[in-house]
């Protein structure tokens, strides 16, 4: 991978034994910022797609480390399977991540300018944060969600966020989810498109599509 001009600031907060963060900076003062669910696997890889893009805002990404184990994962990421455990990673990411966001990066930005990012897994929990917390999550962008949390069991009579969702040809389930939440929130009248790209499942097009997120949640 090309080094970065801007910059990855890493720390650990107190959360389930120590919860880390992966966090890009980027070389000019940013205005918006995406949260981005298991940060330890995507954070440098979608600040390599900022900085190729010509188009993407400065955007300040800060990623939150999720666990190893995908049993693990999915009872942090998807409500019905994980009851507390996903109810204190939300009080985790809304408020300690968002307070030392505040803090130590200097991140003060209302919701027009603050989006979540996941896929697969993360994508699921993106897509709850976004509908709970409209008030601080403006825009969800979410890759190839999973099944677990379906339109049906969201509360969408309350405000909607935008959502921008994209899904691979070669991963036809996982594009089905995507539809799936692109017509239910479209049906709210919530401002929501999706893209179905070449790629598999974990495919570099979830990368590949970053920057047309950013660029498409913060346009001007």
């Amino acid at each position: 991978m090309a080094s970065l001009n801007g910059s990855i600031v890493t720390h650990t907060l107190n959360f389930d034994g120590g919860r880390n963060l992966t966090v890009y900076v980027p070389p000019e003062p940013p205005d918006s910022v995406v949260f981005a669910v298991d940060g330890g696997w995507h954070t440098e890889r979608l600040a390599q797609a900022l900085e190729n893009s010509v188009e993407a805002p400065e955007t300040v990404v800060i990623g939150v480390h999720g666990l190893d184990h995908d049993d693990q994962r999915l009872h942090e990421y998807v409500e019905a399977f994980g009851g507390e455990r996903f109810q204190a990673l939300e009080q985790f990411v809304t408020q300690d991540v968002r307070a030392w966001a505040d803090s130590n990066l200097n991140v003060h930005l209302t919701a027009e300018r603050t989006a979540i990012w996941g896929a697969s897994l993360g994508g699921e929990f993106a897509l709850a944060m976004g509908l709970q917390h409209p008030d601080l999550f403006g825009t969800v962008l979410c890759a190839s969600p999973g099944g677990g949390f379906r339109p049906e069991a969201a509360d969408l009579t309350r405000e909607t966020p935008r959502a921008y969702l994209v899904g691979g040809e070669q991963e036809q389930w996982f594009f089905d989810n995507a539809q799936r939440w692109a017509d239910a929130l479209g049906k709210t009248g919530a401002d929501a498109i999706i893209k179905k790209r070449d790629g598999e499942h974990g495919g570099d097009f979830w990368y590949r599509e970053f920057p047309e997120m950013v660029s498409w949640a913060f346009k001007r």
